[in-house]
């Protein structure tokens, strides 16, 4: 049986807990350099640019003049693929969007603080966000889904998405439907850095925008860090990572399923098992060979390497106290949890993207049908970041509006803060040179 990672928490060291909770995206050094002259190309050579990239990283025939998918590629697509398909995305798309629906703060609140005083919110959509949806290890359609669905409840005027082309030079079947389903027909031919700084300065077909969402390669990470003052770069999202957090009434064979999960995204992804029974653990460990047979070649290959390297396997605790408090300082992306109780663990669970309950509940529900959003925090930003929502495409606006019986109340209490701080324009504001200059003096 292959060698998966096995580690007893007792016997760890502190130097030995920080290494285990290492991401791949920790250390983007090596990236950085590499992505400067692609994003330098990028904003002086515009289109021109991406299509080499294309050409030379991604092995795709595209021409400069060819960068947007076209309404004929979206018919094509439609014809092309599986009518099954189609109708998974459907119901798929459906449940994400009601979910989002759901998730819509009100346009605008006020509340009147005292008579004559009112403060709230007007919440407004971003005017233009790029959707980034990688291919470099496959297509994911479901990424649309998730990132593309909230921008159009949300209401932004220019979502846009842009991925890269696949060795016919063309966008995935599969990721044009979803765009059109989700209600986005602005699909470019742009992937890794090359299409971030695209979004960042603008070419000649590529909009400009003012943010981007989605997960990607640590090159879409070290790009999204480069050109942070060009563009907000969204929640942070990397490679897959996923906890699969289980006490002693756990099924250790059902466990194996959701460690796998996110194991075989790639060989940057990280994946552990966290549990306070050796039965369990056991169990599972045993049940992975044949997980394994039913998988294909390169899947098993990827998530071999991360049960079997530095950021993945199996990590025995004493209690499960113990357990929740790693699983807290690691902070991951996803996080099912097995148990016959699982609700009474939730409660001590602070650090996570999501809290899947229950071995009904795995993981591949939350990335393709569920309805909440995928495409979570990742490398601890779970610690400080929620999933992407339609939160990620609105901002709010203060509001306030005073009377003149508000005023009278709250300009003593302001002009003595201007005067403390030293203010001398914000005290004259609020004195009696305003009922001067309104004339009610």
């Amino acid at each position: 049986m292959t060698d998966v990672s096995f580690h007893r928490l007792s016997e760890i060291d502190d130097a030995g807990r920080r290494a285990l909770m290492g991401r791949a995206e920790s250390d983007l050094t090596p990236f950085i350099d590499k992505v400067r002259p692609i994003i330098e190309a990028v904003r002086t050579q515009g289109d021109i640019a991406l299509a080499r990239f294309a050409r030379e990283l991604d092995r795709a025939p595209v021409e400069a003049n060819a960068i947007a998918a076209t309404k004929a590629d979206f018919d094509a697509a439609f014809d092309a693929l599986d009518p099954k398909m189609i109708e998974l995305l459907e119901f798929a798309c459906d449940n994400v969007r009601r979910f989002h629906e759901a998730q819509m703060p009100e346009e605008m609140w006020m509340k009147e603080m005292h008579p004559g005083v009112w403060a709230g919110d007007r919440v407004v959509p971003i005017d233009s966000v790029a959707c980034y949806v990688p291919r470099g290890k496959g297509s994911f359609p479901s990424v649309v889904m998730m990132t593309a669905i909230p921008a159009v409840v949300a209401g932004v005027p220019n979502p846009v998405i842009i991925t890269p082309p696949g060795p016919d030079g063309k966008v995935d079947a599969a990721t044009l439907v979803a765009a059109r389903i989700a209600g986005v027909e602005q699909v470019y031919k742009a992937g890794g850095a090359q299409g971030v700084a695209a979004v960042a300065y603008g070419t000649e077909t590529v909009p400009r925008c003012l943010k981007i969402v989605g997960p990607g390669s640590p090159w879409v990470v070290a790009a999204k860090s480069l050109l942070s003052g060009r563009l907000d770069p969204g929640t942070p999202a990397g490679p897959s990572e996923a906890i699969v957090l289980a006490d002693h009434t756990a099924n250790g064979a059902a466990c194996a399923l959701d460690l796998l999960n996110e194991a075989e995204h790639g060989p940057d992804s990280s994946s552990w098992l966290v549990t306070c029974s050796e039965e369990v653990a056991e169990a599972a460990r045993a049940a992975l060979p044949g997980y394994w047979a039913r998988m294909g070649e390169q899947r098993v290959e990827f998530s071999q390497k991360v049960l079997c390297g530095p950021r993945g396997g199996i990590l025995l605790t004493d209690t499960m106290e113990e357990a929740i408090s790693w699983v807290n300082d690691y902070a991951p992306e996803h996080l099912v949890v097995h148990s016959e109780d699982p609700y009474g663990y939730l409660g001590q669970l602070r650090n996570a993207g999501e809290i899947l309950l229950g071995e009904n509940t795995p993981i591949a529900l939350g990335n393709f049908v569920l309805g909440p959003n995928a495409v979570l925090p990742t490398n601890f930003a779970a610690r400080t970041h929620s999933p992407l929502g339609v939160h990620d495409y609105l901002k709010r606006i203060s509001v306030g509006h005073v009377t003149p019986k508000g005023y009278a109340t709250l300009a003593p209490w302001a002009k003595r803060f201007a005067e403390y701080e030293g203010f001398d324009a914000h005290a004259n504001a609020v004195s009696e040179l305003r009922e001067t200059a309104l004339g009610r003096k």
